[in-house]
């Protein structure tokens, strides 16, 4: 473990320290707790992100079929089924 110091305001010390007691860990293991969870919604891409990369795939993949520009809701619907 990585040893670290940290500033919290008065109202995050006391809510850290009642969850800590009701729950009978430590503070520390509340804010690795509370870390663990906030890191994989802060590492996900942004919506940007996501579409700059859509953007980039767009013409990357051959269909094989010369009319997919033009009927790709069929093609979809024939997919799924509908």
């Amino acid at each position: 473990m990585v040893r670290t110091q940290i500033q919290l305001t008065e109202e995050q010390a006391r809510r850290i320290k009642a969850v800590a007691a009701r729950k009978r860990v430590s503070q520390a293991e509340v804010i690795r707790r509370l870390v663990d969870r906030m890191l994989p919604i802060e590492e996900a891409p942004n919506e940007a992100d996501i579409k700059k990369r859509a953007i980039a795939a767009a013409g990357k993949v051959r269909s094989g079929s010369g009319d997919l520009a033009a009927k790709h809701d069929d093609y979809l619907a024939e997919a799924f089924g509908t």
